[in-house]
């Protein structure tokens, strides 16, 4: 269900992240490589990036398949930035709320994707639900799976939770009150990036780095933390590897991300305390 990507590094044209490369989130719209359910993502997309000096993102949504939309392939040609997320929707289930309900969903300075579905929604994340104060379910962008987990996720950075806390717990909450569901979440606040592998495929590619513990450049160090230097200071984070770069490492089931610019961390969400 879905495709989604996070880029840091230098400032660059959407279209060189988007749609230029040979397996790009454009082309995983209708020909995905690694997508574990579903098989064509064309029931809307969405972009959000980040202007220099500005905190807050802007994005461009629409309900149908990003394919037929020339407006975007303008767009990505000329919009420049060196912070961006994007993702292609396969919907959960049929629905009114079109453009509303395609990511990234966004608030103050964060935007969020969700790749996956929540098994026996809606009834069985009603107890989470009520959890919330009323205004925020009065404020919830659609009326998906996806939207109630970004407002449970936005409740726990309005409280304070960095990005990997607030993607980690509210996976386990999901997971607890509707176990099955696939929870491939993804954060950014334009400085950093936060992803979970849940159900579906992750990888992510780290430019130019040298791994802490001395293991080879892009990969894994031991103790699941990877971090030190970068050439170029860009990192991606994506539903799988949009080019056949051997730098591209899967991140493992059950895993949560955290990056930046200069550093790539792993930890199995199992070890994350209840």
């Amino acid at each position: 269900m879905c495709r989604h990507l996070a880029y840091l590094g230098p400032e660059v044209a959407l279209g060189r992240i988007l749609s230029e490369p040979v397996h790009s989130l454009v082309r995983q719209a209708w020909e995905p490589r690694r997508q574990r359910s579903g098989t064509i993502n064309a029931d809307g997309f969405g972009v959000g990036w980040y202007a220099e000096e500005d905190p807050v993102p802007a994005r461009y949504r629409r309900a149908g398949p990003v394919w037929g939309d020339l407006t975007f392939t303008d767009l990505a040609r000329v919009v420049r930035s060196g912070a961006v997320l994007a993702a292609v929707r396969d919907a959960t289930l049929a629905g009114a709320d079109g453009e509303a309900a395609a990511a990234p969903f966004a608030s103050g300075p964060w935007l969020f994707s969700h790749n996956g579905a929540v098994r026996d929604w809606p009834e069985a994340l009603a107890p989470l639900a009520s959890g919330l104060p009323p205004a925020d379910l009065l404020r919830l962008a659609a009326r998906t799976d996806s939207a109630l987990v970004w407002a449970l996720v936005l409740h726990r950075l309005r409280r304070g939770d960095d990005l990997g806390t607030a993607l980690a717990e509210t996976v386990r909450e999901v997971a607890v009150a509707a176990p099955g569901s696939r929870l491939n979440l993804l954060l950014t606040d334009g400085r950093s990036i936060a992803a979970t592998a849940w159900g579906d495929s992750l990888w992510y590619l780290a430019d130019g780095r040298t791994p802490s513990g001395g293991t080879a450049t892009g990969r894994t160090a031991p103790g699941g933390t990877a971090s030190g230097g970068t050439a170029t200071g860009r990192v991606v984070v994506a539903s799988e590897p949009y080019d056949d770069d051997p730098l591209w490492c899967e991140v493992p089931e059950r895993t949560l991300l955290v990056a930046d610019r200069t550093r790539v961390a792993l930890t199995p969400l199992k070890e994350i305390s209840p």
